[in-house]
């Protein structure tokens, strides 16, 4: 009795034994077959068995039988099914179609709980949600995924500040727009964790412009309207302060342009951590809850390689977009550059006629596979900008983040740089400045301002040091510069050094007379009382050439007390930035200081954002005494 049991008993191990099944391998595709998709879902017909797509659409299952039956899913697409029987590689290409969903309030999270979930389940003795049915972890996919290491490589590029010129010897200051803020959250990011941040970080003219000024808006058929103001420089009483505002037009979302975006996301081993990839997901799911039905997504996703994980799809589909982003894993290297490729190919192939058509690059920055120079990807990028397809960079994470390959990434695309530290922040660039972030109402924007050397004896731009151009520049169309969005405002600072100072200034040097040239020196009746001109070149979005716009500054400075909140919270920002950087040009300034300047700015702040500048301004105060 005993040894016909144990002969069943070997009889149903053997039947039973994993030796005895038939391994499946194969490519999953789009229906074009060029595109392989990644995370797309196998499932033996009838039991548990099933798994996913790697990053380049390649699966292997293992299946009871040649009677088997595969079913292969991915979000956006139509499921197939098909019988194994004799093969051993199959491989599936699928239609685009609309997936049946759970009932929205199975799949729907909202987004804070979501982040607190993603906290929950790297803190011991925290209960967290469990992840969707069928998503398995990054360490699935990646058995020999890398260890990455936590130290710091974060890169910033070497900021030369700008100095003082004599207007004699250097009339003119040329420079492109800068409506990015990226410097200011990610300087945000540095103090919060109570730390200075590297002075390379600190780009002033970010800080300034990541606050909205409220200009009034244009009243003509121009895109934006220009303001200036003159008073002393609060951190310098001898010197004078010129203030620029430029405020785009603001254009009603429901009268802008739909929308053909590629969310190209990075899930790479150095995105695995709850304020990069986390946070990414949340972020996005933000932005897609401002679709319209005529706007469209495609989701791009790379690590090891690249791979399609949503195609073109109707904003009006939120639950396929939310599901997709909501099924995104981290591991693997960084094929950066194949990724790029590929978003841009389905921006073209998408391609929406007088349409806002975008990719929207989100990652750590850290390209570390494939086409990975700067040259290569800014020639890449320089190429597609011409087709009229834009980039927006959105940087998250810190400990490896690129911070300035990222920032010549969005230069280069005619798009605007953002670095997400927070949700909060996710919701001003993505939600608050939905339009300002995504749509473009000028682009190749230059300002260049020419000085009359009877009131100016040297000026100094503050901050726009990478943003520079020479003066021949201006009137150049071929020459890239800043975009503007819809409803976004820019900022430019010059100081000042005045004729008739009673003291020598330190800043100024000292040129010997030309040989050639005869230095001729102005009166102050000359032009009327004018202290500079300031003139602007912009194109339309779709154009090619560039309309001018000219505004003069008169030479009259007006009391402090008299200036706006808008002149004096610029310059209580600007002076932070500058003790962060320890500028030479910092005069009087302390934080103490810039405190007080900014208390009596604050004016209307309905999102607290300068109020939330206040409290940083004090965290520094104290790290300062250490």
């Amino acid at each position: 009795m005993k040894s016909t049991i144990l002969i069943l008993f070997m009889a149903l191990i053997g039947f039973n034994h994993p030796n005895n099944s038939i391994q499946i391998t194969g490519t999953v595709y789009d229906q074009s077959g060029k595109n392989p998709l990644y995370g797309a879902n196998l499932t033996v017909k009838g039991t548990t068995i099933n798994t996913r797509t790697d990053f380049n659409g390649k699966y292997r299952i293992s299946v009871p039988n040649q009677q088997s039956v595969l079913v292969v899913s991915a979000i956006g697409f139509i499921s197939q099914e098909v019988a194994v029987g004799a093969n051993g590689v199959i491989d599936f290409h699928l239609k685009s179609g609309q997936l049946v969903h759970a009932p929205e309030e199975e799949l729907e999270m909202t987004v804070m709980e979501e982040m607190s979930d993603q906290y929950n389940k790297a803190a011991p003795g925290r209960t967290s949600r469990r992840l969707p049915q069928g998503v398995i972890s990054s360490q699935s996919y990646y058995p020999a995924q890398e260890q990455y290491l936590q130290h710091n490589t974060e890169a910033y590029d070497a900021i030369q500040e700008n100095i003082f010129h004599d207007p004699l010897q250097n009339p003119l200051s040329t420079f492109s727009i800068d409506v990015d803020a990226a410097s200011y959250s990610n300087v945000r990011r540095f103090l919060r964790q109570g730390q200075l941040p590297p002075k390379d970080a600190v780009r002033i003219e970010e800080l300034v412009n990541y606050f909205d000024y409220q200009y009034e808006e244009p009243q003509d058929e121009e895109p934006f309207a220009v303001f200036s103001e003159l008073s002393t420089a609060p951190w310098n009483s001898e010197h004078q302060l010129v203030h620029i505002g430029l405020q785009g037009k603001t254009i009603p979302t429901e009268n802008l342009p739909p929308s053909n975006l590629v969310f190209l996301i990075d899930v790479s081993g150095s995105m695995n951590s709850p304020n990069k990839l986390g946070l990414l997901k949340s972020a996005f799911k933000l932005l897609t809850k401002q679709l319209r039905p005529d706007d469209r997504v495609s989701l791009v996703v790379y690590a090891g390689a690249a791979g399609v994980v949503l195609p073109s799809t109707s904003g009006s589909q939120k639950q396929t977009i939310l599901e997709a982003l909501s099924q995104l894993q981290a591991g693997g290297s960084t094929a950066g550059g194949q990724g790029i490729r590929l978003a841009y190919n389905i921006a073209r192939e998408q391609f929406m006629e007088g349409g806002n058509n975008r990719v929207i690059l989100a990652t750590d920055g850290d390209f570390n596979v494939g086409a990975s120079s700067n040259a290569e990807m800014e020639r890449l990028i320089e190429q597609e900008r011409e087709h009229g397809i834009f980039l927006t960079v959105l940087g998250f994470g810190m400990g490896n983040y690129k911070d300035s390959k990222m920032e010549t990434l969005a230069d280069k695309g005619n798009g605007n740089y953002a670095y997400i530290d927070d949700i909060m922040e996710a919701k001003k660039v993505l939600v608050n400045e939905f339009g300002g972030t995504l749509f473009t109402i000028a682009k190749d924007v230059k300002l260049q301002v020419e000085f009359n050397p009877a009131y100016v004896k040297a000026y100094r731009l503050i901050g726009y040091e990478n943003r520079k151009l020479r003066d021949e520049d201006f009137n150049d169309d071929r020459k890239d510069a800043g975009e503007l969005g819809s409803g976004h405002t820019v900022t430019a600072l010059y100081e000042i050094i005045p004729h008739g100072t009673t003291s020598q200034s330190n800043y100024i040097g000292t040129i010997d007379d030309l040989k050639y040239q005869k230095r001729e020196t102005l009166t102050d009746g000359d032009f009327n009382g004018e202290l500079m001109t300031v003139k602007l070149r912009y194109k339309q979005p779709q154009g090619n050439r560039s309309s001018l716009i000219t505004e003069l500054v008169a030479a009259e400075p007006v009391p402090e007390s008299r200036t706006s909140d808008n002149f004096r919270w610029s310059a209580a920002v600007a002076s932070f930035g500058m003790l962060l950087r320890d500028s030479e040009f910092k005069g009087e300034s302390t934080f103490v200081k810039v405190e007080e300047w900014a208390r009596g700015a604050q004016g209307n702040d309905p999102q607290g954002y300068r109020a939330e500048f206040i409290k940083l301004v004090q965290s520094v105060e104290l790290l300062a005494q250490h």
